[in-house]
């Protein structure tokens, strides 16, 4: 029996071997390099999934509400404002007064959809890393959740018809997670591509664990 170490000539009886001293095989385990094809095949897919997991996490992307995304609430806010003066026009016939109210119903109209925005894009925030997806939420009070991505079954992304004029989306996730086992993640600007990245990465997660990759 040769040793995994050095490569010298030890007993099939021996504890350690003479020259380097080191532990001799066990009678279950295969020497690297000897064996049968089988045998060495399946030692090198276990040497490779062992240098896989010791790889670093790395962040993907990173991302949070895109202000695209409330492109109807654009359209819509656009479209009232222009109702509004014409009425104005056609109804107050130089009446301060209405003019002053329609003034007041549209500053109120956008200071709505901007105070939405704001709130939006300072509590939401997304990030994908080789390994997990962490999703924060909330202003005053953070919470962090995350979901490993060997634990995602599936991911659509979902557009509307503005949506899909510039590019927003919503991500919709399918998991085994216990917090979330199904996650939407809106206002994802160029989300066709985020969204085959989170199915890339939960593809290469699983395989890299050895896992089917349709395996629930």
């Amino acid at each position: 029996m040769k040793c995994q170490v050095c490569g010298a000539e030890a007993q099939p009886t021996a504890a350690f071997c003479p020259e380097c001293g080191a532990p001799a095989p066990t009678a279950d385990e295969t020497p690297r390099g000897a064996g049968p094809p089988a045998a060495r095949a399946l030692q090198g897919r276990r040497d490779a999934a062992r240098d896989s997991a010791d790889e670093a996490e790395q962040t993907i992307w990173e991302g949070g509400y895109s202000p695209k995304a409330m492109i109807g609430a654009w359209v819509l806010s656009g479209t009232l404002t222009v109702a509004l003066v014409v009425g104005g026009i056609i109804l107050a016939e130089g009446d301060g007064r209405i003019w002053a109210g329609i003034a007041a119903a549209v500053l109120l109209l956008w200071l709505v959809q901007l105070a939405r925005l704001a709130y939006r894009r300072l509590s939401i925030h997304y990030r994908l890393t080789t390994q997990r997806f962490f999703h924060e939420s909330g202003i005053l009070r953070r919470v962090t959740n995350r979901i490993e991505t060997i634990d995602m079954d599936d991911v659509t992304a979902e557009q509307g018809l503005f949506e899909r004029l510039v590019g927003v989306g919503s991500i919709h996730i399918v998991s085994s997670d216990r917090t979330h086992p199904d996650l939407t993640l809106h206002g994802i600007d160029n989300v066709k591509e985020i969204a085959h990245q989170l199915d890339d990465m939960r593809r290469k997660e699983r395989m890299r664990r050895g896992l089917h990759i349709e395996q629930v």
